[in-house]
Order: C-alpha cells, then sequence, then structure tokens
C-alpha cells in the first residue's frame, strides 16, 4: 500500500510531485506484519507515480523474485495438506504473483470469490490501520511538509521507525485507535478512522500478467476458504 505526504513543490519540481489528488508530495509504500509494524517501506518517490509503478522498481520486489528474501517455506494452511507459499497480500494496483495475492475482480463474483476477497480484505485492513496509527501520532506527516525532498525522506523513515519501536513497547497505548469486530464480526472503526488520513496513490493496474502458477493458487486459497477446513462460520453472512 502507498499513501501520499503532502510536501512544498521544491524547484524546478514542476509537474513530477504533482499528484491525482491535486497537491504536490512523496510517496511512502509499505509493507506490514500482523502486528502492524512496517516491515519494509519505500520512501521518496514523486506523487505523480502510481503503486505499481513504485513497487516494480522496488528493491523488494526484486529481492523476491531473485530468492534473496529468505521467505520461509511453504507449509499447509490449518486443516490441510497442501503447502502454500508465504504471500504478500495485495489490492488491484499489483499483478497477481504466488509470492502476491489480489480480488478477484468485483464483476460477476461468485459465492466462493466473494468470500475469498472478504477474506483478503480483512487481512489488508491490518495495513490501513498501521498507516492510521503512523499519521495519528506523526500527524506531521498529515501536514504539508516545507522542507526539501530528501529531508522529507527522513523525517518519514524516522516516524517509521518510532512508530516500530513503539509497537513493540508500548502495544496497549495504540490498540485503542485499532479497528475491532463486535461480537456479530461486525467492523467498529478505530478512533484513528475520526481523524485526517494520509490520501492513497494513484490505483493504476500493473499490466504484467499472473502467472499459471499464481491463478492456480489463488483458485486453490478460493476453495480452501470456503471448504470445511478453512472458512469461518460468519464469512457467508458478511458477503450476501
Amino acid at each position: 500500500m502507498g499513501k501520499h505526504v503532502a510536501i512544498k513543490c521544491p524547484a524546478g519540481g514542476g509537474s513530477k510531485y504533482y499528484n491525482y489528488k491535486g497537491f504536490h508530495s512523496i510517496v511512502l509504500m509499505g509493507l506490514v506484519d500482523a502486528n502492524y509494524k512496517f516491515k519494509w517501506v519505500n520512501v521518496g518517490a514523486p506523487g505523480a507515480c502510481s503503486d505499481a509503478q513504485i513497487w516494480n522498481q522496488s528493491d523488494l520486489k526484486n529481492h523476491i523474485i531473485d530468492e534473496n528474501m529468505h521467505i520461509p517455506k511453504a507449509e499447509p494452511l490449518p486443516n490441510d495438506d497442501k503447502d502454500i507459499p508465504y504471500f504478500i497480500v495485495g489490492d488491484d494496483a499489483f499483478a497477481l504473483r504466488s509470492w502476491l495475492m489480489k480480488p478477484f475482480s468485483r464483476r460477476n463474483m461468485t459465492l466462493e470469490e466473494r468470500v475469498f476477497n472478504y477474506r483478503l480484505s480483512r487481512s489488508r485492513r491490518v495495513v490501513e490501520n498501521a498507516f492510521g496509527i503512523l499519521a495519528n501520532r506523526f500527524q506531521c506527516l498529515l501536514s504539508t511538509l516545507k522542507q526539501e525532498p530528501n529531508n522529507v525522506v527522513s523525517i518519514i523513515l524516522a516516524c517509521v521507525c518510532l512508530h516500530n519501536i513503539m509497537r513493540i513497547r508500548y502495544p496497549g497505548d495504540q490498540n485503542i485507535l485499532l479497528d475491532r469486530e463486535d461480537e456479530n464480526h461486525h467492523l467498529l472503526p478505530g478512533a484513528w478512522r475520526d481523524e485526517t488520513n494520509l490520501k492513497d496513490i494513484d490505483d493504476v493496474q500493473d499490466r504484467n500478467y499472473p502467472s499459471k502458477a499464481a491463478k492456480q493458487q489463488r483458485l486453490y486459497l478460493k476453495h480452501y476458504y470456503s471448504s470445511p477446513a478453512g472458512k469461518v462460520p460468519w464469512q457467508e453472512r458478511m458477503v450476501q
């Protein structure tokens, strides 16, 4: 996921930093774990860039492709015996890969596809909350930073590092800000959503075609999430 951090247009910046939201910005793209910590960030791309452009030029993508990331070996999902690779949860901007799962197209979805998208969106909510907590805690990111781009990058990186430290040392202080679910699994929006938030970056889809293995893996996950082994009792009610 990527977010815009507003900046004053640097001298000679022209339209390079001008985003489709109508202001100048630098992009923060991040990979978040289940504990709302940033595991990787890419900071500094001009605001005119899309998610897909930044991702395709990132060191993380190249390291994953080159198998230099020391990602754990594939393991079976609960109540199953088929090994499934660890994967990143992405959105429509990214190309489907065995190591990056994205939702099905919303056109004419089957029940199983709606369930898959629901399960993926619950995971992706963690990412949204991590960015929300970051901006809530370090509200300079919600203002227009007037420093030069290189200094803005340093400010953003410092905020991310401090965010991770606070998630480790004082998780309870921030948990009140998080989204929760009630006893019926309906979303209870976290306090971070009451504040101004960082703007999403342009959702331009990656034109790279998915691999056969990636499509087969998503189909397997689709069936798994609707099977007795992988379903949760409330999921069909949530997608009706």
